[in-house]
Parts: structure tokens; C-alpha cells; sequence
């Protein structure tokens, strides 16, 4: 453990970002896959409603920093492609 005040507050700190960082990673990972279940059912209907909170969960972990701006466009331009193609 750090000694120094300024230091065991940054411990703090970015335990409080890594959980804040995990929560929104686990969630985008869970509309991913509700996205990829309805692909994999063949169910257009639910797919482009999935496709949709997905989209809106990616965008605001892209823009709180926790992907990349290319990984944001990567991920939307896959699940895009995927729900497409069943039609």
C-alpha cells in the first residue's frame, strides 16, 4: 500500500474507475449478445430492435473512453453486417 496521501488516493480513485470501466464493458458485452442470439434464431424482428440498444450502449462506452473509437465502428459495423445478412 502506498504511503503517501496523494498515492492512496489514486489507488482509490482508479479502483473506482476499473469497476465503473468493468460494469459498462459487462454491459455492452450483454446487449452483443442479445444482438447474436437473435442472429443465430433468425429472428429479424428482435434483431433490429437488439441492434439498436447496441448500438446506443456501444456509443456511450466509446464515448466515455472505455473503447476506442475504431473498436466503437468495428463492433457496430460487425453486428450491422450480422443482422443484415438475414434478411
Amino acid at each position: 500500500m502506498a504511503n503517501i496521501k496523494s498515492a492512496k488516493k489514486r489507488v482509490l480513485v482508479n479502483e473506482t474507475k476499473a469497476m465503473r470501466n468493468k460494469a459498462i464493458k459487462s454491459k455492452v458485452k450483454t446487449v452483443v449478445k442479445a444482438v447474436e442470439t437473435a442472429v443465430a434464431n433468425k429472428d429479424a424482428a428482435a434483431a433490429a430492435d437488439a441492434l439498436k440498444v447496441a448500438i446506443v450502449e456501444i456509443n456511450k462506452a466509446g464515448s466515455k473512453g472505455i473503447f476506442h473509437k475504431n473498436t466503437v465502428a468495428r463492433k457496430i459495423s460487425r453486428l450491422t453486417k450480422a443482422v443484415n445478412g438475414i434478411a
